[in-house]
């Protein structure tokens, strides 16, 4: 029997969608490429801002059309969108034959068994619980890189977030079976390993009663294989020393760390329940990059927050301009019913949150632009990620600043064959807007 599986929204979400297509290929499923091809189809969706709620609801929309075709045995639906409109998707979309709740994904089978006996089913369990996985993961990033998702749900509880009633409370998974799991990655090509959750820098705090991030990165680090490891999603104010200490000292770990703030201003801030004042994120920047010289900080930032003003905007970009992060992303506020930040008055108009979205990100390009071009004559580790199509000789790679598919590129010629995953040393000759281009230093390519 064959199944078309779609995953979508962030990379903790697809982690969730890996588990589940090992559950089913240990279960003796096939997983096609073709959505024509498919007796079941099963969504991973995503709900976190009405963009990717939209995306989610489409796309059922668009699957439901292949019931027509008469193959379609089974549409299910998975993921924060079937956890938070479970009630609406079952009324308003009939073709759906069964929802699946964020904590209940190694249930999928026993799920596709009941709808496949001709019943309408819904499997949801506490958002709190762990799900109990047994079989390993498909990987569907490639081989050489792969995500790692050390705890599951947040306690932050922020004024405009949606998460912690879909995900839950934070949970981290215990150390030992994180570990093996990095080994199994390990042996099966993974070089990149990238530590995810709603938040990396709390882990452990739940089970050990202490963050143990720091002593995690260790233990990781002790596996051969990995290359390089990224650490995601680290809020400012629970970045210790011991961690700073531990990415400065360990050379397999990325000098990138992505740090959302989200604002700058103390007021915005409070509304929006961050833990943080604009004075605690420049201290933390200007700790970040005299402990760990040559660190790339990745941020995100909300503009049109319910009730900025334009002063307030205005400071948000000043601090853009003073702080200067090397990566940062600009989403404009989405309203979502349910949380508190919905309820605040004035909301911001939809065509000020685009104006001062094009603003941020015009001036973070100018800042992107410089940095890229203040990196020619640097030898740098890169990653390479495969060919440019049409172009035999070209690579393209990435650095240690650069995440997958969220920063830039190098590029790169060798007449020699290189394989994904193969980091090689490049030296910086050019810069192209947010990409770099570079010559292979002699002797590290792969013969």
């Amino acid at each position: 029997m064959n199944i078309f599986f779609i995953s979508l929204g962030c990379d903790k979400n697809l982690v969730d969608s890996e588990n589940m297509l090992g559950i089913l290929h240990d279960n003796g499923y096939t997983i096609t490429d073709y959505e024509n091809d498919a007796d079941i189809i099963i969504i991973n969706t995503c709900c976190f801002i009405h963009d990717a709620k939209e995306e989610s609801i489409e796309t059922i929309l668009e699957m439901a059309k292949h019931k027509e075709t008469g193959r379609l045995k089974a549409l299910i639906v998975t993921g924060c969108l079937a956890e938070r409109y479970k009630d609406e998707i079952l009324n308003e979309i009939p073709e759906v034959d069964a929802l699946l709740g964020t904590s209940a994904i190694s249930e999928i089978i026993s799920v596709i068994e009941k709808v496949l006996n001709g019943n309408k089913y819904t499997c949801f369990t506490d958002i709190n619980n762990q799900p109990v996985l047994k079989s390993k993961r498909i990987l569907s990033t490639g081989s050489y890189y792969s995500y790692l998702k050390i705890a599951e749900g947040c306690d932050k509880h922020c004024t405009y977030c949606i998460i912690p009633k879909v995900r839950g409370n934070f949970r981290s998974r215990p150390m030992e079976e994180l570990v093996e799991e990095a080994a199994y990655l390990a042996e099966n090509g993974v070089k990149e390993l990238i530590l995810v959750a709603q938040e990396t820098t709390l882990y452990g705090r739940d089970l050990y009663g202490r963050k143990a991030l720091p002593g995690l990165l260790d233990k990781l680090c002790e596996i051969p294989g990995i290359e390089w490891i990224r650490i995601l999603y680290c809020y400012p104010e629970e970045i210790t020393d011991e961690l700073i200490d531990t990415i400065s000292r360990q050379p397999k770990i990325c000098k990138y760390l992505d740090m959302p703030i989200q604002h700058c201003s103390d007021r915005i801030l409070k509304l929006m329940g961050r833990k943080t004042s604009k004075k605690d994120i420049v201290n933390i920047v200007k700790k970040l990059r005299d402990k760990i010289p040559g660190i790339a900080l990745r941020t995100t930032l909300i503009t049109g927050f319910p009730t900025e003003t334009d002063e307030e905007h205005e400071e948000l970009l000043r601090f853009i301009e003073e702080e200067r992060f090397e990566r940062l992303g600009v989403f404009t506020y989405s309203k979502e019913e349910g949380t508190p930040a919905s309820k605040l008055k004035p909301q911001v108009t939809a065509k000020v949150k685009r104006q001062r979205q094009k603003e941020l990100m015009k001036l973070q390009q100018t800042i992107a632009f410089d940095i890229s071009a203040s990196q020619v004559g640097r030898i740098l580790d890169v990653i390479i990620e495969g060919r440019i199509a049409g172009k035999d000789n070209v690579y393209v790679g990435r650095t240690y600043m650069d995440g997958p598919k969220v920063d830039g590129y190098i590029f790169m010629e060798s007449d020699s064959e290189l394989m994904s995953g193969d980091i090689i040393k490049v030296k910086v000759t050019g810069a192209n807007y947010y990409d770099l281009i570079g010559e292979i230093v002699e002797g590290s390519a792969r013969e």
